[in-house]
């Protein structure tokens, strides 16, 4: 019977504290008023807990103390079972506000993660848009000039320039490609510019402790010798490129020189431009790009942790 009386104040107390002094105040930090709050409840619940006792003295025990029970005469123990009952309801509540928020965090940050990917994909997609026609149309230009002349190594040029497109079209949408891949159409690049060039160009191509199995973004190589070969300046008649690639300690080294004349347009087109954004998106704090533009020499080496 007794308990009866305790009860109402009991759930009351609970209520207010989980859905009142707790969502209010205490999880949006504002402490002072979530303390003066609290001590109010505390002060008002006590005082009806001294009038279920005196209540229970009048109904249960006729006014008479010796009659009432051994329990509820010890008010210390009476109070401290009510609040314990309060306490304990309100640290699950706390509980279960903190998963909910660790829940909902852990889904906000899912979803900016997600958003960021979309958006990395899209500047990545964006940047391989003007890089597609860009190399396109220097390669078709060079074709054309082929043709004017009706030179003889016209077909094999098509044919060289088939397996670039085809590259270009349709394996550059990877995230990655086999380096071997890109070594390939490096070489059938370099082979379509020796057509152009004739006798006027001087280029080596040096492959060094290469695996199979590295892989690596394609084209990415490919624009920084294309950049050599529409940029690159003839020196005693001659166009002068020297490529290294090296595999040594886990990291893939490219370089690449041309003869260079500072009198001529220093631009270096989109395509340098492009590949720097490409690698802080694809390499971020993996790789190094070291530009060495001279007066006589333009240099461009590439350190890349390509596993």
């Amino acid at each position: 019977m007794f308990s009866l009386f305790l009860m109402p104040i009991t759930i009351t107390t609970t209520y207010v504290s989980i859905y009142k002094l707790i969502p209010d105040y205490l999880v949006t930090k504002r402490y002072w008023l979530f303390g003066l709050y609290s001590f109010y409840t505390f002060i008002i619940s006590g005082y009806l807990i001294m009038v279920s006792i005196f209540f229970s003295l009048i109904y249960l025990a006729n006014f008479n103390y010796t009659d009432m029970n051994p329990i509820t005469r010890n008010i210390l123990l009476v109070t401290t079972s009510v609040y314990l009952v309060v306490i304990i309801v309100s640290g699950y509540k706390l509980l279960k506000l903190n998963l909910k928020q660790a829940e909902n965090t852990k889904k906000l940050e899912t979803k900016i993660l997600e958003t960021q990917l979309k958006l990395k994909e899209q500047e990545l997609n964006y940047l391989k848009m003007q890089i597609h026609p860009h190399f396109l149309f220097n390669t078709l230009n060079t074709m054309y000039g082929f043709a004017l002349k009706k030179a003889d190594e016209t077909p094999e040029m098509i044919l060289k320039l088939s397996n670039l497109l085809d590259y270009l079209l349709y394996q550059v949408d990877k995230p990655f490609v086999l380096l071997s891949e890109e070594i390939n159409h490096i070489k059938d690049y370099i082979e379509l510019e020796k057509m152009r060039f004739n006798n006027t160009l001087d280029v080596s191509f040096h492959i060094e402790n290469i695996l199979e199995s590295t892989q690596i973004a394609p084209m990415l190589l490919l624009p920084f010798v294309e950049n050599s070969f529409k940029h690159g300046h003839l020196k005693n008649g001659v166009l002068t490129i020297k490529i290294d690639l090296v595999s040594k300690d886990d990291n893939l080294i490219f370089s690449i020189e041309n003869t260079h004349s500072k009198t001529e347009d220093t631009s270096h087109g989109i395509g340098l431009e492009n590949i720097q954004k490409r690698l802080d998106l694809l390499y971020k704090n993996n790789y190094q790009l070291h530009i060495d533009d001279t007066k006589n020499l333009f240099k461009v080496e590439l350190k890349l942790n390509a596993n």
